[in-house]
């Protein structure tokens, strides 16, 4: 339990840095503050404005973030505050404590429960939408395949799944380590505990700054980067980079400081899942770099330093080796995947530059809904900013009322297209500066069968 505590004293941190807010309302706007818990374990807030039982009672179902064992019920108390004032009853979860920081096995029931638990001190609302950030936009998106809500907000959400997840994040992981240390091998699955993850991604980050170095260990890092959709504009960078170069460089700025997160978190997820659920035998590392938006920053920097590209991507073919523990598989499909059939309308929001749940999901994802026969449900929105989750009080307002009058009028509407979103945004005079901006992302690169 003392390494639980001090990874979830590390992801505090981490969390605080990449973007993931949790909170609750102020005592100024909450007419009145609930808590409880279920018999699981799980505790849960609730906060209701001034008001709220007469006229249109909607209420904001909020599922949090990874790494927390708390309770929230809004992404922060800036937002909170602002969906009160609105009128917007507000609860969340912590999720079932007994379980892992991956908590999809329990967490939709966990948030339905709760939601129940607060409809019987308050009543049934008129409207409940659903509303989450980053792990907990797919637990939104896995929401909106019921009928116990009404509409879903999905924020910076990891839309496509925690089996693209694992497959994605170890696909990078393995050719880095393949390409630039192939006689230090280092241990990218079935962790013991968050520890070895740590050491892991110490040791990869480490040889990757190494190997910015030289332009062909630039050009290795940038396959590693595109593999992992990294986005393509840092902190370190005053605009967004056009050329080759500058795309990589951004790209390996987000990678080392990404992988001191993503390589712990996988021991909650094969913690949950009861073993490893990622596999890259049988993958062919040509065919997904061929689907990769960044394939001409990889081809470029190839060129440039001399290197045969096709001879690196048959050598990670050759020897990838990882196999999947069946079992978690099937847990991961069963409870962490969404199917993309939607039942309720669903607007998804994402920032262009996530580097922790990458843009390209929400191609991934409209293409599931696609297949299910429910486009007309969903609408997709974007944030021109950098970070994971990084959005202000405001457009999630704005996102939130766009799905509430899509589900009073029955159609969408100028309010969910990029100008609706922007213009109610400011419009909300919060004093932060929205910046909702038309985008397509290209293709998520994954690898699933």
């Amino acid at each position: 339990m003392t390494r639980l505590r001090l990874f979830v004293a590390t992801m505090a941190v981490l969390v605080s840095v990449t973007g993931l807010p949790a909170g609750t309302a102020t005592a100024a706007t909450a007419a009145a503050h609930y808590t409880g818990t279920l018999p699981n374990g799980t505790t849960w807030v609730a906060d209701v404005p001034a008001g709220w039982q007469g006229g249109h009672r909607t209420l904001v179902l909020y599922s949090h973030g990874f790494g927390t064992l708390l309770p929230a019920d809004a992404p922060n108390p800036a937002t909170a505050d602002a969906l009160l004032t609105r009128g917007y009853a507000l609860v969340g979860s912590s999720y079932d404590p007994n379980g892992s920081l991956w908590a999809l096995g329990s967490a939709v029931r966990d948030q339905f429960d709760s939601l129940a638990a607060v409809e019987k001190i308050i009543g049934r609302p008129t409207m409940t939408l659903a509303l989450g950030t980053s792990m907990g936009g797919l637990i939104s998106a896995l929401e909106a395949q019921s009928r116990r809500i009404d509409g879903a907000v999905s924020t910076c959400g990891l839309v496509g799944g925690g089996i693209d997840l694992n497959n994605y994040q170890l696909d990078a992981e393995y050719a880095l380590n393949q390409l630039l240390a192939p006689d230090q091998p280092i241990k990218l699955v079935n962790y013991a505990n968050p520890g070895e993850g740590a050491a892991a991604a110490a040791q990869l980050s480490t040889v990757a700054t190494a190997a910015q170095a030289s332009a062909a260990g630039r050009a290795r890092v940038a396959l590693g980067t595109a593999l992992l959709n990294m986005p393509t504009w840092s902190n370190q960078q005053a605009q967004p980079p056009t050329d080759a170069a500058g795309i990589a460089k951004a790209q390996y700025d987000w990678l080392v400081g990404t992988l001191p997160f993503i390589m712990p978190a996988r021991f909650f997820i094969e913690l949950a899942a009861g073993g490893n659920g990622s596999w890259n035998v049988g993958v062919d590392y040509g065919d997904l770099l061929a689907r990769s938006p960044y394939r001409h920053v990889v081809e470029t920097l190839y060129r440039d330093a001399g290197l045969d590209l096709r001879a690196d991507l048959k050598n990670l073919t050759r020897h990838a080796a990882v196999r999947a523990d069946p079992g978690a598989v099937a847990w991961l499909a069963r409870t962490s995947v969404p199917s993309g059939a939607l039942e309720v309308p669903v607007l998804n929001v994402h920032t262009l530059y996530d580097q922790l749940a990458p843009v390209e999901y929400e191609n991934e994802y409209a293409r599931q809904v696609r297949r299910a026969g429910d486009a007309r449900l969903l609408r997709q929105a974007y944030v021109n900013r950098r970070g994971h989750c990084a959005f202000t009080p405001s457009e999630l307002v704005a996102a939130v009322d766009a799905v509430r009058h899509r589900v009073s009028r029955g159609h969408w509407g100028y309010d969910s297209t990029t100008r609706g979103l922007q213009q109610a945004a400011l419009a909300l005079n919060l004093g932060d500066s929205p910046a909702f901006v038309r985008f397509h992302p290209g293709p998520f690169v994954s690898h699933r069968r």
